[in-house]
Protein backbone atom coordinates (compact mmCIF):
# COMPACT_ATOMS: atom_id res chain seq x y z
CA UNK A 1 0.00 0.00 0.00
CA UNK A 2 1.29 2.95 -0.89
CA UNK A 3 -0.32 6.83 0.33
CA UNK A 4 0.47 10.21 -0.44
CA UNK A 5 -0.56 13.62 1.44
CA UNK A 6 -2.81 16.38 0.84
CA UNK A 7 -4.06 18.84 2.98
CA UNK A 8 -8.44 18.24 2.33
CA UNK A 9 -7.69 14.49 0.58
CA UNK A 10 -6.71 11.07 1.94
CA UNK A 11 -4.85 9.39 -0.77
CA UNK A 12 -4.48 5.85 -0.55
CA UNK A 13 -3.29 3.13 -3.67
CA UNK A 14 -3.38 -1.21 -2.66
CA UNK A 15 -3.70 -3.53 -5.10
CA UNK A 16 -3.63 -1.42 -7.77
CA UNK A 17 -6.78 0.56 -7.06
CA UNK A 18 -6.43 4.33 -5.90
CA UNK A 19 -8.47 5.70 -3.82
CA UNK A 20 -9.22 9.37 -3.23
CA UNK A 21 -11.12 10.90 -0.14
CA UNK A 22 -12.48 13.96 0.30
CA UNK A 23 -11.36 14.46 3.70
CA UNK A 24 -12.81 17.86 5.54
CA UNK A 25 -15.76 15.75 7.36
CA UNK A 26 -16.36 18.50 9.64
CA UNK A 27 -17.37 20.94 6.77
CA UNK A 28 -19.16 17.61 4.86
CA UNK A 29 -16.45 17.48 2.48
CA UNK A 30 -17.32 21.07 1.33
CA UNK A 31 -14.97 22.11 -1.53
CA UNK A 32 -12.52 25.17 -1.57
CA UNK A 33 -9.49 26.33 -3.39
CA UNK A 34 -6.82 23.82 -1.60
CA UNK A 35 -9.43 21.26 -2.60
CA UNK A 36 -9.80 21.77 -5.99
CA UNK A 37 -5.43 21.99 -6.48
CA UNK A 38 -5.32 18.54 -4.07
CA UNK A 39 -7.77 16.93 -6.57
CA UNK A 40 -5.82 18.58 -9.77
CA UNK A 41 -3.02 17.05 -8.10
CA UNK A 42 -4.49 13.99 -7.40
CA UNK A 43 -5.48 12.80 -10.73
CA UNK A 44 -1.91 13.92 -11.90
CA UNK A 45 -0.31 11.29 -9.13
CA UNK A 46 -2.60 9.04 -10.73
CA UNK A 47 -2.18 9.24 -14.02
CA UNK A 48 1.68 9.22 -13.80
CA UNK A 49 1.81 6.10 -11.96
CA UNK A 50 1.45 2.40 -13.39
CA UNK A 51 1.07 1.06 -10.44
CA UNK A 52 -2.90 2.62 -10.47
CA UNK A 53 -5.37 0.54 -12.89
CA UNK A 54 -8.31 2.64 -11.65
CA UNK A 55 -9.27 5.18 -9.48
CA UNK A 56 -12.15 5.47 -6.27
CA UNK A 57 -13.62 8.75 -5.04
CA UNK A 58 -15.23 9.13 -2.15
CA UNK A 59 -15.99 11.24 1.04
CA UNK A 60 -14.89 11.08 4.25
CA UNK A 61 -17.61 10.76 7.21
CA UNK A 62 -21.53 10.75 6.69
CA UNK A 63 -21.39 13.21 3.36
CA UNK A 64 -19.38 13.21 -0.07
CA UNK A 65 -19.58 16.98 -0.73
CA UNK A 66 -21.66 19.60 0.40
CA UNK A 67 -20.66 22.17 -2.87
CA UNK A 68 -18.76 25.04 -2.15
CA UNK A 69 -17.49 25.96 1.01
CA UNK A 70 -19.56 29.17 1.79
CA UNK A 71 -17.80 30.16 4.77
CA UNK A 72 -16.97 33.42 2.92
CA UNK A 73 -20.74 34.22 3.38
CA UNK A 74 -22.82 36.41 0.82
CA UNK A 75 -19.01 37.15 -1.29
CA UNK A 76 -18.42 33.77 -1.79
CA UNK A 77 -18.49 33.51 -5.11
CA UNK A 78 -16.94 36.89 -5.82
CA UNK A 79 -13.80 36.04 -7.23
CA UNK A 80 -12.85 39.76 -7.20
CA UNK A 81 -12.56 40.02 -3.55
CA UNK A 82 -10.85 36.46 -3.29
CA UNK A 83 -7.23 37.57 -4.16
CA UNK A 84 -4.22 35.94 -5.30
CA UNK A 85 -5.58 32.37 -5.20
CA UNK A 86 -8.36 33.29 -7.04
CA UNK A 87 -6.79 35.06 -9.65
CA UNK A 88 -4.34 32.51 -10.28
CA UNK A 89 -7.08 31.10 -12.90
CA UNK A 90 -7.78 34.62 -14.30
CA UNK A 91 -7.60 34.77 -18.16
CA UNK A 92 -6.14 38.04 -20.27
CA UNK A 93 -9.63 39.24 -20.58
CA UNK A 94 -10.48 39.25 -17.00
CA UNK A 95 -12.37 36.27 -17.46
CA UNK A 96 -11.83 34.00 -13.95
CA UNK A 97 -12.28 29.84 -15.07
CA UNK A 98 -14.30 28.10 -12.75
CA UNK A 99 -12.51 26.04 -10.40
CA UNK A 100 -14.76 23.01 -10.40
CA UNK A 101 -14.39 23.28 -14.51
CA UNK A 102 -10.93 22.88 -13.57
CA UNK A 103 -11.13 19.61 -11.70
CA UNK A 104 -13.63 18.14 -14.06
CA UNK A 105 -11.97 18.71 -17.34
CA UNK A 106 -8.66 17.14 -15.54
CA UNK A 107 -10.70 13.89 -14.86
CA UNK A 108 -12.17 14.44 -18.18
CA UNK A 109 -8.34 13.68 -18.80
CA UNK A 110 -7.60 10.78 -17.13
CA UNK A 111 -5.34 8.03 -18.26
CA UNK A 112 -7.48 5.56 -15.80
CA UNK A 113 -10.78 4.73 -14.85
CA UNK A 114 -12.57 6.84 -12.58
CA UNK A 115 -15.41 5.26 -10.10
CA UNK A 116 -17.48 7.40 -7.80
CA UNK A 117 -18.64 6.01 -4.18
CA UNK A 118 -20.93 8.14 -3.29
CA UNK A 119 -21.19 7.95 0.64
CA UNK A 120 -23.69 10.51 1.63
CA UNK A 121 -24.72 14.71 0.31
CA UNK A 122 -23.21 15.43 -2.61
CA UNK A 123 -24.97 19.33 -2.95
CA UNK A 124 -23.61 21.67 -6.30
CA UNK A 125 -19.69 20.89 -6.95
CA UNK A 126 -20.30 17.92 -4.82
CA UNK A 127 -22.57 16.38 -7.91
CA UNK A 128 -21.01 17.88 -10.84
CA UNK A 129 -17.17 16.71 -10.09
CA UNK A 130 -18.81 13.24 -10.34
CA UNK A 131 -20.25 14.02 -13.67
CA UNK A 132 -16.95 13.10 -15.61
CA UNK A 133 -15.77 10.47 -13.72
CA UNK A 134 -17.01 6.92 -15.50
CA UNK A 135 -19.01 5.59 -13.44
CA UNK A 136 -21.03 6.31 -9.74
CA UNK A 137 -22.22 3.82 -7.19
CA UNK A 138 -24.41 5.56 -4.69
CA UNK A 139 -25.15 4.43 -0.93
CA UNK A 140 -28.83 4.42 -0.30
CA UNK A 141 -28.76 7.48 2.01
CA UNK A 142 -26.71 9.30 -0.66
CA UNK A 143 -28.51 12.90 -2.19
CA UNK A 144 -28.32 15.15 -4.87
CA UNK A 145 -28.70 18.38 -5.70
CA UNK A 146 -27.79 20.79 -8.69
CA UNK A 147 -28.90 24.13 -6.58
CA UNK A 148 -27.44 26.66 -8.44
CA UNK A 149 -30.19 28.75 -9.07
CA UNK A 150 -31.41 28.50 -5.47
CA UNK A 151 -28.38 30.30 -4.91
CA UNK A 152 -28.53 32.98 -7.41
CA UNK A 153 -25.59 30.87 -10.07
CA UNK A 154 -25.90 28.72 -13.04
CA UNK A 155 -24.50 25.47 -13.18
CA UNK A 156 -20.78 24.75 -13.63
CA UNK A 157 -17.89 22.52 -13.20
CA UNK A 158 -19.02 21.80 -17.51
CA UNK A 159 -22.05 19.94 -16.14
CA UNK A 160 -24.13 22.00 -19.25
CA UNK A 161 -21.88 19.03 -21.60
CA UNK A 162 -22.01 16.25 -19.39
CA UNK A 163 -25.15 16.32 -17.47
CA UNK A 164 -27.39 16.00 -20.78
CA UNK A 165 -25.42 13.08 -22.13
CA UNK A 166 -25.45 11.27 -19.26
CA UNK A 167 -29.41 11.31 -18.28
CA UNK A 168 -30.75 13.52 -21.10
CA UNK A 169 -31.59 17.10 -21.29
CA UNK A 170 -35.28 16.77 -19.86
CA UNK A 171 -34.02 15.24 -16.92
CA UNK A 172 -30.58 17.85 -16.51
CA UNK A 173 -33.36 20.75 -17.15
CA UNK A 174 -35.55 19.64 -14.47
CA UNK A 175 -33.31 19.20 -11.80
CA UNK A 176 -30.88 22.59 -12.23
CA UNK A 177 -34.57 24.47 -13.12
CA UNK A 178 -35.78 23.41 -9.40
CA UNK A 179 -32.61 23.34 -7.62
CA UNK A 180 -34.17 20.69 -5.43
CA UNK A 181 -32.48 17.91 -3.50
CA UNK A 182 -33.60 14.47 -4.56
CA UNK A 183 -32.90 11.06 -3.47
CA UNK A 184 -30.42 7.97 -4.42
CA UNK A 185 -33.06 6.40 -5.48
CA UNK A 186 -34.24 8.97 -8.18
CA UNK A 187 -30.66 9.44 -9.17
CA UNK A 188 -30.56 5.41 -9.96
CA UNK A 189 -33.47 5.47 -11.73
CA UNK A 190 -33.21 8.01 -14.47
CA UNK A 191 -29.03 6.50 -15.02
CA UNK A 192 -26.93 9.36 -12.83
CA UNK A 193 -26.29 6.28 -10.66
CA UNK A 194 -25.25 2.76 -11.60
CA UNK A 195 -26.22 1.16 -8.71
CA UNK A 196 -27.49 1.58 -4.92
CA UNK A 197 -25.67 -0.06 -2.08
CA UNK A 198 -26.48 -0.33 2.10
CA UNK A 199 -24.09 2.33 3.53
CA UNK A 200 -21.39 -0.43 4.19
CA UNK A 201 -21.34 -2.42 1.30
CA UNK A 202 -21.02 0.83 -0.79
CA UNK A 203 -17.24 1.00 -0.93
CA UNK A 204 -16.88 -2.65 -1.04
CA UNK A 205 -18.81 -2.60 -4.38
CA UNK A 206 -16.74 -0.27 -5.79
CA UNK A 207 -14.01 -1.52 -4.84
CA UNK A 208 -14.27 -4.98 -6.23
CA UNK A 209 -15.22 -3.12 -9.49
CA UNK A 210 -12.20 -1.46 -9.70
CA UNK A 211 -9.97 -4.51 -9.55
CA UNK A 212 -11.88 -6.31 -11.83
CA UNK A 213 -10.61 -3.26 -14.15
CA UNK A 214 -7.05 -4.11 -12.26
CA UNK A 215 -6.81 -7.51 -12.67
CA UNK A 216 -7.83 -8.45 -16.15
CA UNK A 217 -7.34 -5.72 -18.33
CA UNK A 218 -4.45 -4.00 -20.27
CA UNK A 219 -3.99 -0.34 -19.20
CA UNK A 220 -3.23 1.27 -21.48
CA UNK A 221 -5.99 0.03 -23.65
CA UNK A 222 -7.83 0.64 -20.85
CA UNK A 223 -6.40 4.57 -21.25
CA UNK A 224 -7.03 4.51 -24.87
CA UNK A 225 -10.70 3.14 -24.52
CA UNK A 226 -11.53 6.16 -22.44
CA UNK A 227 -10.42 8.55 -24.45
CA UNK A 228 -12.21 6.88 -27.36
CA UNK A 229 -15.97 6.59 -25.23
CA UNK A 230 -15.33 10.38 -24.01
CA UNK A 231 -13.87 12.57 -26.73
CA UNK A 232 -16.38 10.62 -29.26
CA UNK A 233 -19.44 11.98 -27.19
CA UNK A 234 -19.05 15.19 -28.59
CA UNK A 235 -18.16 13.77 -32.85
CA UNK A 236 -19.65 15.31 -35.15
CA UNK A 237 -20.25 12.05 -37.19
CA UNK A 238 -19.54 8.33 -36.41
CA UNK A 239 -16.38 8.58 -38.98
CA UNK A 240 -14.35 10.63 -36.00
CA UNK A 241 -14.29 7.17 -34.27
CA UNK A 242 -13.57 5.03 -37.29
CA UNK A 243 -10.00 7.47 -37.81
CA UNK A 244 -9.10 7.28 -34.30
CA UNK A 245 -10.27 3.55 -33.45
CA UNK A 246 -8.52 2.35 -36.30
CA UNK A 247 -5.13 4.06 -35.66
CA UNK A 248 -5.69 2.47 -32.13
CA UNK A 249 -6.52 -1.04 -33.39
CA UNK A 250 -3.25 -0.85 -35.80
CA UNK A 251 -0.75 0.09 -32.99
CA UNK A 252 -1.84 -2.09 -30.75
CA UNK A 253 -1.94 -5.17 -32.40
CA UNK A 254 1.71 -5.45 -32.88
CA UNK A 255 2.08 -4.40 -29.31
CA UNK A 256 3.27 -6.70 -26.41
CA UNK A 257 -0.15 -6.07 -24.89
CA UNK A 258 -1.56 -7.73 -27.68
CA UNK A 259 0.35 -10.57 -28.25
CA UNK A 260 0.39 -11.34 -24.22
CA UNK A 261 -3.72 -11.04 -24.31
CA UNK A 262 -4.11 -13.76 -26.80
CA UNK A 263 -1.28 -16.19 -25.60
CA UNK A 264 -3.35 -15.92 -22.11
CA UNK A 265 -6.62 -16.73 -23.40
CA UNK A 266 -4.99 -19.85 -25.42
CA UNK A 267 -3.22 -20.92 -22.77
CA UNK A 268 -6.22 -20.36 -20.37
CA UNK A 269 -4.23 -18.56 -17.85
CA UNK A 270 -4.40 -14.88 -16.11
CA UNK A 271 -2.79 -12.06 -18.24
CA UNK A 272 0.20 -10.47 -17.42
CA UNK A 273 0.03 -7.16 -19.53
CA UNK A 274 3.47 -5.20 -20.44
CA UNK A 275 3.05 -2.42 -21.46
CA UNK A 276 2.82 0.95 -19.56
CA UNK A 277 0.97 3.99 -19.63
CA UNK A 278 3.73 5.95 -18.81
CA UNK A 279 6.06 4.78 -21.60
CA UNK A 280 3.72 3.11 -24.09
CA UNK A 281 0.51 4.96 -24.84
CA UNK A 282 0.00 5.46 -28.37
CA UNK A 283 -1.14 8.86 -29.70
CA UNK A 284 -3.97 8.11 -32.33
CA UNK A 285 -5.28 11.59 -32.70
CA UNK A 286 -4.18 12.97 -36.03
CA UNK A 287 -7.33 14.79 -35.81
CA UNK A 288 -8.20 15.82 -32.34
CA UNK A 289 -6.96 18.18 -29.84
CA UNK A 290 -8.63 20.00 -27.01
CA UNK A 291 -9.72 23.63 -27.68
CA UNK A 292 -7.92 26.48 -25.28
CA UNK A 293 -10.69 28.46 -23.05
CA UNK A 294 -11.40 31.81 -24.78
Amino acid sequence: MADRRFETLKYEVDEGVATITLNRPEKLNAFNMRMMKDLLAAFDATDADDAVKAVIVTGAGRGFCAGADLSSGAETFNYDLQGADAMAARQPDGVQRDGGGLVSLRIFDSLKPVIAAVNGPAVGVGVTMQLPMDIRLASTEARFGLVFARRGLNPEAASSWFLPRLVGPQTALEWCYTGRVFSAQEAHERGLVRSLHAPDELLPAASALAREIAENTAPVSIAITRQLIWRMAGASHPMEAHRADSRGIQVRGKMADAREGVTSFLEKRPPAFPDRVSTDLPDIWEHWSAPSFK
